[in-house]
């Protein structure tokens, strides 16, 4: 039974974050905004919307190690694999705005969490936390992000004025999808923290390990799908902007509501693992600065790199 609602729920994320995508994406071109400020926004924060869930609603259930390692693991698994087999279908354009502030905002988010968690040794304490305080700075931290993003919308609006209403459908149509599909996102996010839970715990897994590859694997999936559809459609400023904007309100927001909710012990293992996800962010802004592209070969490293991170955590356990 818990195999069975594990699958439930990763349709129902993957379904939901299909329609919320289409809906509020059609939203933002009736808007009149470019793709990459679609993908920053209106598509990183529908497929970021399964882990928002999943971490929120672990933590109202007081499994912290859920929570974080699934923030972290996604981004793990979105800097590595999910840019990694993207790039291998289709090589990525990058614009010099996302190598300029975007790849390393998230760099300085990645950091900034890193710092948070290092209580023992910054300030000597007997245990790791991410307090209330913590999650507060996270959140103004966010509220930066989108200060910036929608100032970038306001300067990249297309001030032509067409039918957009007809090509993208009406205004209640997309916003009834949009609201349906996040509704199926937070029944799938508490399907897949409460079956994967029970599973980790009947396989003596670690809830961090849980967090870390089934919960962040599954959560992740609507990114890859996002980002796939897009390369193939030629939308290579949707897919990093997808990653990118993913990966930074994972940390910032999702972390940030979730320890407003709860403080958040951290697992030392998380520590690894936070630098790994660093390390394959500078990883990322050095790939995406050879001629502004993520190329086959490079997706090829980024992907292998994830294979063998997987092995590690799992021998590890």
């Amino acid at each position: 039974m818990m195999y069975i609602l594990l699958i439930a729920g990763f349709i129902l994320l993957i379904k939901g974050a299909d329609y919320f995508i289409n809906g509020s994406s059609n939203i933002a071109k009736l808007l009149r905004v470019s793709p990459l400020v679609i993908g920053l926004t209106i598509v990183a924060f529908g497929t970021g919307a399964p882990e928002a869930t999943v971490s929120i609603i672990a933590a109202l259930e007081g499994t912290a190690d859920v929570t974080i390692g699934n923030v972290v693991g996604s981004n793990i698994m979105n800097m590595s694999i999910v840019i990694g087999i993207t790039a291998m279908i289709s090589q990525l354009s990058v614009k010099s705005s996302t190598i300029k502030k975007e790849i390393p905002f998230t760099f300085l988010a990645s950091v900034a969490f890193l710092v948070l968690i290092s209580d023992r040794f910054l300030q000597g304490t007997s245990e790791n936390i991410i307090t209330r305080s913590d999650g507060i700075i996270l959140l103004l931290f966010f509220s930066i992000f989108m200060y910036y993003v929608i100032e970038a919308a306001r300067n990249s609006r297309d001030p032509v004025v067409e039918d957009l209403e007809g090509q993208s459908g009406t205004w209640g149509k997309n916003i009834l999808i949009t609201v349906a599909g996040l509704a199926a996102i937070v029944l799938g996010g508490y399907l897949v923290v409460e079956s994967s839970t029970d599973i980790a715990i009947s396989f003596g897994m670690s809830e961090t390990l849980a967090g870390l590859t089934i919960v962040a694997i599954g959560s992740s999936l609507p990114e890859l799908i996002t980002s796939i559809t897009a390369a193939l459609k030629k939308q290579s400023e949707i897919a990093i902007g997808n990653i990118v904007g993913s990966s930074i309100f994972n940390i910032l927001f999702v972390l940030g509501a979730a320890s407003l909710i709860t403080p958040l012990p951290v697992d030392p293992k998380i520590f690894l693992d936070a630098m790994v996800m660093i390390a394959l962010t500078v990883l990322l802004f050095r790939f995406s600065r050879t001629y502004s592209i993520v190329g086959r070969y490079e997706g090829l490293t980024l992907t292998v790199a994830y294979v063998v991170y997987l092995i590690y955590i799992i021998i590890r356990n």
